[in-house]
């Protein structure tokens, strides 16, 4: 079995929506599955966390962070049309960056670093959550194995995006005083470049999207999607929240520290 298979079946589409009701269809998923709504990132936004908890988010959405340009360089080499390349290779650079020391990957080991950890141990991954580890490279398999519309469909969590950005931000910053506006720089990019992508997304998939059957594809796809990241959230919460559920090959507080981060 391949880690796209575990993706559920689509739920068929008893007609041909139009594609505003599409895009319709496609918010509502959002709306009710979207990660914003988890426990966990309740109680992230909301400063119940304490620096440990907040940490193990930074180190484990690291991975997700690192292999978010892999997924798009797997689309990248599937897509046929050269104009279809030259968009969708924006993401790369946006995520890898131009040159040495920028890019979204960067930004994000900033933020773990701005919250105690020794950079060549986040670079190394050995901490984090297998359940991390798992749903992430279920969504790289996903997009390497499933039409180019489900694998498109499945970047759609960016038109939510925004949305949890801006409660992330706000509430980081009131809440933690170990939070500092350079620590979350990864976020400010994001708010421009995620609009901009899901509304590419978007369109390929209303265009594209021409039957009941290929509508109900999309849609399954983006649930695939939200329940990688809802996933993820489950791992942080069981792990960390939850007492003495850590398992015994994920990090532990006080692991992967640079000298002096302390408590």
């Amino acid at each position: 079995m391949t880690a796209a298979s575990l993706a559920r079946p689509a739920e068929p589409v008893d007609r041909l929506l139009s594609p505003d009701e599409l895009e319709a269809a496609l918010r509502d998923i959002g709306a009710r599955r979207y990660h914003n709504l988890h426990p966990f990132h309740r109680l992230l936004h909301d400063g119940q966390l304490d620096k440990d908890q907040v940490r193990a988010w930074a180190l484990n959405r690291y991975y997700y962070q690192a292999m978010i340009p892999v997924k798009d360089a797997t689309l990248l080499a599937r897509l046929p049309d050269a104009a279809l390349r030259r968009i969708w290779r924006q993401r790369i650079v946006d995520h890898d960056g131009d040159h040495e020391g920028d890019g979204g990957i960067e930004r994000w080991l900033k933020l773990a670093e701005g919250v105690g950890f020794d950079r060549d141990y986040v670079l190394s991954t050995t901490g984090i959550l297998s359940a991390t580890r798992f749903s992430v490279e279920a969504y790289v398999h996903f997009v390497g194995e499933r039409s180019l519309l489900e694998a498109i469909a499945s970047s759609l969590t960016e038109m939510f995006s925004p949305t949890i950005i801006s409660e992330r931000v706000s509430g980081m910053l009131k809440n933690y005083d170990f939070i500092t506006r350079e620590t979350l720089s990864y976020f400010d990019k994001r708010l421009t470049q995620a609009p901009r992508d899901a509304d590419f997304a978007l369109d390929y998939v209303k265009r594209h999207a021409t039957t009941p059957e290929l509508q109900a594809q999309a849609l399954a796809a983006l649930r695939f999607k939200c329940s990688v990241l809802w996933t993820q959230l489950d791992a942080l919460y069981f792990a960390y929240v939850a007492p003495g559920m850590i398992p015994p090959d994920a990090w532990r507080p006080g692991e992967g520290l640079r000298a002096g981060a302390g408590a």
